[in-house]
């Protein structure tokens, strides 16, 4: 085997093993039993059911603690009163006891491809689900709540906490057009208020302020802290980041689950990650489709906090802003952001420009190929606004693709055009030089020189077409747009394998296919798995066969290898992969017909290929 066909073959089989190694290692592992939150501690620092709050007793947000300063009930909001949250995109509540966003679905998600099924819950409070939304069961508790905390000698008690009380100012519903302000008077001459804005999409503008009608100055340091109680449940794929996301000064943050909980012991601080941001950041917890993030106001310095609480079983970022000082007779107010709801590119893009949160596209978890999933991504949006249609977008960002790796593959084209040409000559050398392998070797060089022919750029539409690959499954896989996009019937959802079963005859027989995500679904062969496979088949005949009986026997299992691997991918992938062997058949046809070769794929190929020139060996 020469050394430049052996690079054809190593470079196809890698791209196979690659191909083996994602599906075997990225797969979902089977989901672990998530522990219901452990019980509280019995330290008094550790109030039942409730966030682990900042302690501002220095003038120095980092040196926080543990220290919880609410008080009451395993679930505060049991008895509390509610505030009704109505807006295009979301539905829930706040509750008045911290005045906590714990409430909160999203109108635009259904949990299933059925539009009948319940709206997807991102936040759930402590306790059982409220009435006004019980159409979606609440899952572990997961909010957003606001506060201050003492400093510079302020009584704890002066200040509100997760379990204080809240009562309604002004306000009777959240919408995008009326606000709704809460107000508690601590009795020593402090009132604070806190004010929700949101706007028609994700977005909530939440403004602390407090009045100080006492006759001393009050020094106190706001807050904010998204809470999550126990480990949720996650896709469990490696390629795919679920957990802690934020941004400090043009830096990405990541946190894992396992790597929070993991987090060393800090002095005063349990287990915890603090960080300083100087001007620009945000912090939160991400899902694979859904985001919850604090975002203080751009160019505000705050200490971006990750956080686990082992006796609470309680995951937490923080935004601690600096002590605050108000003389008496004035008012102190901050404001700040919470997100909370679907990764939508361009929705979060227009929030990195509007109000301007610092590289909030990021969020998205673009991966290590990101110089071409961010681009590829916005070429597929753009072809879904002006196509309507995912499933042909990703066909006509296939025609692109191709398009512009054209000059390329080109050369490869017409090299492997020139080596099936050579194919009768390549024949006889070899049957002239029987089993002298160093004699075969040495004149099939001699004839590729002659001939000008390059059997290593054959390697290059391979190596073109990995990164390319592994950028789409990367864009299909994590951007909500694809997710329960249709293509055209039974196709419903490109997010998703294609849900058709050779086993029951793609639904002619009556019983049900295997569940899609499970290997023998994979192995039952959907419709595009059998197009794709014989697509590559074909591909494959239009390449020069290779001369030894070992590379002939790999190259004629590998399409069928592949339709086995690729039946349990996205299938808006799959889609994707058959138009670009469909488009890389049309060309290398077109490409070795201008070379006087025309293959018949279907029938006898030898019949069809030129006599070897005059004078060859």
């Amino acid at each position: 085997m020469d050394d430049n066909n052996r690079n054809l073959i190593l470079a196809t089989v890698l791209s196979f093993l690659v191909i083996l190694v994602w599906y075997t290692v990225f797969a979902p592992a089977p989901t672990e039993p998530v522990n219901e939150p452990a019980a509280q501690s019995q330290q008094a620092t550790d109030a039942p059911g409730q966030p682990v709050t900042p302690d501002a007793a220095s003038d120095a947000p980092a040196g926080a603690t543990l220290d919880n300063a609410a008080t009451g009930s395993d679930d505060p909001t049991a008895e509390a009163g509610r505030v009704t949250i109505a807006s295009p995109s979301l539905k829930g509540s706040i509750s008045l006891a911290g005045g906590r966003v714990d409430d909160l679905l999203l109108t635009d998600y259904h949990e299933t491809l059925s539009d009948a099924s319940p709206n997807v819950r991102l936040l759930s409070p402590t306790g059982s689900a409220p009435r006004d939304s019980a159409e979606a069961p609440a899952t572990k508790p997961y909010y957003a709540v606001y506060g201050w905390a003492p400093a510079g000698g302020t009584d704890p008690a002066a200040v509100p906490g997760p379990a204080t009380v809240w009562e309604v100012e002004s306000g009777a519903e959240l919408t995008p057009d009326s606000p709704v302000t809460l107000v508690w008077d601590n009795g020593a001459g402090q009132v604070f208020r806190r004010t929700f804005e949101l706007d028609r999409n994700y977005l909530f503008t939440v403004t602390q302020s407090v009045t100080n009608d006492g006759a001393a100055p009050f020094s106190a340091a706001p807050y904010a802290i998204i809470a999550r109680h126990g480990r949720p449940d996650t896709s469990n794929y490696f390629v795919l980041h679920e957990g802690i996301v934020g941004m400090h000064d043009g830096e990405l943050i990541e946190l894992d689950y396992g790597d929070i909980a993991d987090l060393d012991p800090i002095e005063r601080e349990g287990r915890a990650d603090l960080i300083s941001v100087n001007s620009n950041g945000w912090i939160g917890f991400t899902d694979k489709y859904w985001m919850t993030t604090l975002a203080p106001a751009p160019g505000q310095a705050f200490t971006a906090v990750a956080k686990y609480a082992d006796g609470a079983d309680i995951y937490q970022t923080e935004a601690r802003y600096p002590t605050q000082t108000v003389a008496p007779g004035e008012v102190l107010s901050a404001s700040s952001y919470l997100f909370a709801g679907a990764k939508r590119w361009e929705v979060i893009r227009d929030y990195e420009e509007n109000p301007g949160i610092e590289r909030f596209v990021d969020s998205i978890d673009w991966g290590w190929f990101y110089f071409l999933t961010k681009p590829i991504f916005q070429v597929l949006h753009w072809l879904n606004a002006h196509i309507g249609n995912m499933g042909w977008s990703i066909i006509a960002l296939t025609f692109i693709l191709k398009l512009i790796v054209f000059p390329l593959a080109r050369k490869s084209y017409i090299s492997m055009a020139k080596m099936k040409e050579l194919q009768p000559q390549m024949e006889a050398l070899k049957e002239r030089t029987g089993d002298d392998r160093v004699k075969f070797q040495k004149e099939m060089m001699e004839l590729y020189k002659r001939e000008k022919v390059n059997p290593a750029a054959g390697c290059l539409p391979v190596l073109l077409q990995i990164p390319i690959f592994f950028s789409l499954y990367k864009v299909i896989f994590v951007t909500i747009e694809l997710r329960h996009a249709p293509w055209v019937g039974w196709i419903r959802d490109l997010s998703a394998p294609d849900p058709s079963s050779l086993l029951n005859l793609f639904g002619l027989l009556p019983f049900a296919p295997p569940a899609q995500g499970t290997l023998l679904h994979s192995l039952s062969l959907p419709i595009l798995a059998i197009i794709l496979g014989v697509s590559m088949w074909l591909q494959q005949k239009l390449n020069p066969a290779p001369t030894d009986p070992a590379q002939k026997m790999i190259f004629a299992w590998m399409p069928w290898v592949f339709m086995f691997m690729l039946g349990g991918f996205a299938s808006g992938l799959v889609l994707y992969w058959i138009t670009n062997n469909l488009i890389t058949i049309a060309q290398q046809y077109t490409i070795m017909s201008m070379h006087g070769h025309r293959p018949d794929l279907f029938g006898n190929i030898k019949a069809s290929v030129p006599k070897p020139r005059k004078g060859g060996k």
